[in-house]
C-alpha cells in the first residue's frame, strides 16, 4: 500500500474543498442561462444538492422474494456500511426531491417559456428529447441493490449538441429540458419494469444511479449549449 506524503494529504484536502466549490458555480452559471436570477440559481443549487438526500416512497411492490436494503444504497452508497443492509419482502418505488421533482419542475418552467416562442423551437424540442430519451434507455442498466445505473456522460452531451444543433437561439433551455427528460424517461421510467427483475429493497427515481443523469444532465447540457 502506497503511503501518503504530507503534500498528498494537503492536495487531497483541497481538492475535497474546491470541488463543490467549483462544480457549485458550474451549476449556478448554467442556471443564469434559464430565466433565473444569480440569487434564485444559488437557491435552487442547495435545493437539488440537499433534496438529493430526500425519497419520497410512492408505491409498494410485495415480493416473493428477500429484497436486501440499505437505506445507503438509493445514494449510491451502500457499500460504505453495509452492516446498514436489511431485508424486506417488498420494493419500494421512491422519487427523489432534488434529482427528480425540482429539475422537473424547472423544465417545466423552461417549457413555458418556450411555448410563447412558436412551433420551430418546440419542434426542435420534441426531437432533442426523443434522440436523448432513446440515449438513455439504450445506455441505462439495472445494477442488484441499487436500481437504475447510467452513464452520467451520455445525456448531457446529447442534448447539449442537439440543441445547438436544432435550436441554436434557444440552445440553454432546450438541452436543459432534453436532459432532465431523458434520464427521468428513458432511464427510469422506461426501465421500471426491470426493478420486478432486480433485487432491490428500495428504487429511487432520479436517485443513486440516475441523480448525475438526470441533475448533471441538464445543468452541464444548459452550461455547454
Amino acid at each position: 500500500m502506497r503511503q501518503l506524503t504530507p503534500i498528498g494529504i494537503l492536495l487531497s484536502l483541497v481538492l475535497l474543498i474546491l470541488f463543490p466549490l467549483i462544480f457549485g458555480q458550474l451549476m449556478v452559471a448554467a442556471l443564469t442561462k434559464l430565466h433565473l436570477t444569480q440569487g434564485t440559481a444559488i437557491y435552487l443549487v442547495f435545493a437539488i444538492i440537499f433534496g438529493g438526500l430526500v425519497n419520497i416512497p410512492v408505491k409498494r411492490i410485495v415480493r416473493n422474494d428477500v429484497m436486501p436494503s440499505n437505506p445507503l444504497a438509493v445514494y449510491g452508497m451502500s457499500g460504505a456500511v453495509p452492516q446498514l443492509t436489511r431485508t424486506r419482502r417488498e420494493t419500494i418505488i421512491a422519487v427523489n426531491l432534488g434529482g427528480c421533482i425540482i429539475p422537473t419542475a424547472l423544465a417545466l418552467y423552461e417549457l413555458s417559456h418556450l411555448l410563447v416562442i412558436g412551433a420551430p423551437v418546440l419542434s426542435a424540442l420534441g426531437i432533442v428529447c426523443a434522440v436523448n430519451t432513446l440515449a438513455c434507455y439504450a445506455v441505462a442498466q439495472p445494477v442488484q441493490g441499487i436500481g437504475i445505473v447510467m452513464p452520467g456522460f451520455v445525456s448531457p452531451l446529447t442534448a447539449a449538441l442537439l440543441a445547438m444543433l436544432l435550436a441554436p437561439t434557444e440552445a440553454p433551455a432546450v438541452a436543459f429540458i432534453a436532459g432532465v427528460v431523458g434520464p427521468l424517461v428513458g432511464a427510469d421510467l422506461f426501465h421500471l419494469k426491470d426493478i420486478t427483475k432486480n433485487a432491490v429493497g428500495v428504487a429511487s427515481i432520479g436517485g443513486a444511479g440516475t441523480f448525475d443523469g438526470i441533475v448533471l444532465s441538464g445543468i452541464v447540457a444548459a452550461y455547454l449549449a
